[in-house]
């Protein structure tokens, strides 16, 4: 992960904050990334509105990092625009970019005080003392940590050391704050916690935030829009529950959560919506087939685990209409949740999530039984791939 002083960490106008930040509107327009022959940001463009928590989200290397370090000025881009509150910020060095940073390590000074790691920013800017101490107080108040502002940072756990890290970067009322991998270094369940705990916190102080991630659950749960990344290039932006059910590629498709994935034929297609012959028997309506595809070409169909239902006792037939036949092979219950694998026709595995509470027990291996979607604008259609 990239890493930086706190000197640079989180930069702002030379004043204190003086109440919870409007949030400012944050344009990419056209960022592209060269190093050489090598593209590791392609020509992105995002629109990001004022007080927006956007992720941005994709496997290593996608460009992500890249991203939030031409935001913050540590890179300058090969081409395109980082355009802040309708002020251009091509060219300016992070300390007049009024961006704050958390980092994955969070990069406190061990030697300094909670509070005089949150008032950094403003000593560094020359704001008086009393001021500092005033806004150092406000902002550790805000993270709930006001009653610990003595303590050095190797007496706080992990969470605390996150929310000094957050409280020091707000501290200096940025435009935009920026989390590189917050989460990373916390276990799983401090880790749901602080997710909340940021999350209230951004909302509190309205401020534009961008989160890197790598975690599709932390950006679903968190952002009001997420920017999928893959290869530098944006496959989708939009919102986690467009993301998830209406997945504009098959890259997005099989990169959050689980897909089951069904090769087949279009039989017919319109914008309402499709129809596909899979090739393991059966014929399922769909969405609207994404890409250019028509009727007679080879598709993939997707189809997550939880949205598909499962019939059993039906007898083994052709798999003629909406649904096909497969045996389970196991089931697996999972707390709330029992997951079957189904082989299908052509000995491939299916699995598919229910509810716990809604079937009483987990089917028997050799069990026949009949899929189908739970609506054909769960089953996503794209170009074989």
């Amino acid at each position: 992960m990239t890493s930086a002083s706190p000197t640079t960490a989180a930069a702002a106008p030379a004043g204190p904050s003086t109440g919870p930040s409007q949030g400012r509107t944050l344009l990419l327009d056209g960022i592209t990334q060269r190093y050489g022959a090598s593209v590791a940001v392609n020509d992105v463009t995002l629109d990001i509105r004022g007080g927006e928590l956007v992720a941005l989200l994709g496997p290593s290397g996608c460009g992500k990092t890249t991203l939030l370090r031409i935001i913050a000025g540590f890179l300058a881009q090969t081409k395109g625009h980082v355009i802040v509150g309708g002020e251009t910020m091509d060219g300016l060095p992070p300390n007049r970019r009024s961006v704050g940073i958390v980092f994955q390590n969070y990069a406190l000074f061990p030697h300094m005080t909670v509070a005089e790691n949150v008032a950094y920013g403003l000593d560094a800017r020359g704001v008086d003392r009393a001021t500092q101490r005033r806004e150092a107080q406000r902002m550790l108040d805000l993270v709930k940590l006001g009653h610990l502002g003595d303590r050095t940072p190797r007496q706080m756990s992990g969470g605390q050391q996150q929310r000094v890290a957050l409280a020091r970067a707000l501290a200096v009322n940025p435009s935009i704050l920026l989390l590189d991998e917050p989460f990373a270094a916390l276990d799983k369940n401090l880790r749901l916690d602080m997710q909340i705990e940021v999350k209230r916190i951004q909302r509190l102080s309205g401020i534009t935030t961008i989160l890197v991630t790598h975690d599709q659950e932390e950006a679903l749960s968190m952002a009001d829009r997420v920017a999928v990344l893959s290869q530098g290039r944006l496959e989708q932006f939009s919102p986690p529950t467009d993301v998830y059910d209406a997945p504009e590629s098959l890259f997005v498709n099989s990169f959050v959560g689980s897909a089951n994935r069904l090769g087949g034929v279009l039989e017919a297609a319109d914008r309402s919506g499709g129809r596909v012959r899979l090739d393991v028997g059966g014929v399922i309506e769909t969405r609207a087939p994404r890409g250019d595809v028509g009727p007679g070409d080879r598709v993939t169909v997707c189809l997550r685990p939880e949205h598909l239902r499962v019939d059993p006792g039906a007898a083994a037939g052709d798999g003629a209409g909406e649904a096909l036949n497969g045996v389970v092979e196991m089931g697996l219950p999972l707390g709330a949740t029992i997951v079957h694998e189904i082989r299908v026709g052509d000995g491939s595995a299916v699995k598919v999530a229910e509810s716990r509470f809604e079937r009483a027990s987990v089917l028997a291996p050799g069990t026949p039984v009949r899929l189908a979607p739970l609506a054909p604008r769960l089953a996503s259609v794209f170009a074989a791939a």
